[in-house]
């Protein structure tokens, strides 16, 4: 989960577009970054999973499980650290703050009719973005090893 700082950066396209990869795929793309994550490692035993804030919060966000291992923005991370760490800067950002974690079908990351099938979930479709965000996706993504080759010690400490 990312607070953006750039007022109006996820609803205007060239805004969005020129933030950095990082925060582009943490805050309005995520779900890009898990679906080109999905497709170059078809069997690599990922689930895609919606943060899925309460009513009344924001924060929804989109990552990528494998048993105890969890992909998004910031590479490969230990699920329970990830899921301290989110917990608690949410609710400095917005005390009161919870979430459910939902799985959800790799299509519904880039389709909207696919998506309708979770009440609430809604996401842009690749063309709704000024350029192509999977081929930027698959660029960021070969900053990371291969989930194969992850480490499942010294992983990246959020």
């Amino acid at each position: 989960m990312y607070k953006r700082r750039t007022q109006g950066a996820k609803r205007d396209p060239l805004k969005q577009w020129a933030l950095p990869d990082r925060v582009f795929f943490a805050a309005g793309a995520c779900h890009m970054l898990a679906y080109a994550f999905l497709e170059l490692y078809p069997d690599s035993g990922f689930e895609s999973l919606w943060i899925r804030p309460h009513p009344g919060h924001t924060g929804n966000h989109i990552v990528l499980l494998r048993n105890e291992l969890v992909f998004d923005y910031h590479g490969f991370s230990h699920w329970p650290r990830y899921w301290a760490h989110t917990t608690r800067r949410a609710n400095q950002w917005w005390p009161g703050w919870s979430a459910d974690v939902v799985n959800i079908h790799k299509l519904a990351l880039v389709s909207r009719i696919h998506a309708r099938a979770y009440e609430g979930l809604w996401m842009k479709e690749p063309q709704e973005y000024l350029a192509d965000p999977l081929a930027r996706a698959r660029r960021y993504i070969q900053k990371f090893p291969a989930p194969t080759m992850a480490p499942r010690i010294g992983l990246t400490e959020i």
